[in-house]
């Protein structure tokens, strides 16, 4: 899958250290090489309702899903970081 920088994209795993879920909707910022040559990961940043910026995350891309027609959003109190 080719994402763009500032997509849209969902997340396709929990990040339960950031309180975040599958499907949560973050903004694809950047691409990060990894260190020793796997796969190349993304930096996200996560925004909450009112677009005030709550996390910044770098993820694999395998972690990642673009936004598809047919889906809807929904909102959810952040999720406490364990």
């Amino acid at each position: 899958m080719n994402f763009k920088l500032y997509q849209e994209v969902a997340l396709a795993v929990d990040l339960p250290d950031h309180g975040l879920k599958v499907g949560d909707v973050a903004t694809l910022v950047d691409f990060v090489p990894h260190p020793t040559g796997g796969e190349e990961g993304c930096v996200l940043e996560i925004f909450d309702a009112l677009g005030e910026s709550i996390a910044v995350v770098s993820v694999a891309k395998s972690a990642i899903q673009p936004l598809k027609a047919g889906e809807i959003l929904s909102i959810r109190p952040l999720a406490e970081a364990s």
